[in-house]
């Protein structure tokens, strides 16, 4: 860590419902920042109200956090508040501290075109490396390079996501599909056909269920939970 950074008081504001991991990575960035303030957050609505105020250098974060106090923990909710934030703070530094940083995927042109640091750190990670990726994420760096599917070069639209949402989460067949998606039936399908090459689903002499293949691929590559 550069010894300026070090000297200057930082703001990090950290997410996470999980109290065991919010206790041990607080006690960690207090060892690597005596004199930072930092503040914590269990839910996207109470970061979003401590935000604005508070107006943190860095925001360390899991994906897999509820919207309010008292709802499920989801990636989902995650997902759309650091796509949200993104949007809104396109300068503010991020650290993803997940176990499932994979569904990262899900909105890598954000990521790409986002102007602050974003590194990411699986929570397997030693708490020395986990540092590290904060300090690259202060420093205004971008490190990516353990998202294995974002090096591939998967390019994923937003309509594509919603399709594999329905019909794999909310588990509806096509017609409702184009109903909730205000779209045709055969724009559904052609739907399928582009997210299925992405995928590299291919139909094989009926041999497999392609839309089970689908599931599946999707699921590995994490663009559902």
């Amino acid at each position: 860590m550069s010894h300026n950074l070090q000297q200057e008081k930082q703001k990090i504001l950290v997410i996470d419902d999980h109290e065991t991991v919010l206790y041990g990575t607080i006690y960690a960035l207090k060892q690597q920042y005596p004199e930072a303030d930092i503040r914590t957050t269990q839910t996207a609505q109470q970061l979003l109200e401590q935000l604005p105020s508070f107006k943190p250098d860095l925001v360390v974060m899991d994906l897999s956090i509820p919207d309010k106090v008292g709802e499920h923990d989801k990636s989902d909710v995650g997902i759309q508040l650091l796509k949200t934030l993104m949007q809104q703070y396109p300068t503010l530094n991020f650290t993803v501290q997940s176990s499932y940083i994979k569904a990262l995927v899900r909105i890598k042109p954000t990521i790409d075109a986002h102007q602050g640091g974003f590194t990411v750190a699986d929570k397997s990670l030693s708490t020395k490396e986990m540092l590290k990726r904060i300090d690259w994420a202060l420093q205004g760096l971008t490190y990516t390079k353990d998202l294995k599917a974002m090096q591939s070069g998967l390019e994923i639209k937003q309509d594509w996501l919603t399709l594999l949402q329905l019909a794999f989460e909310e588990e509806l067949q096509d017609q409702e599909i184009a109903k909730r998606m205000l779209v045709s039936a055969r724009t559904v399908r052609h739907y399928w056909t582009k997210v299925q090459d992405v995928l590299e689903v291919y139909p094989d002499e009926g041999k497999r269920n392609i839309r089970i293949q689908t599931e599946r691929r999707a699921r590995e590559v994490g663009l559902i939970d």
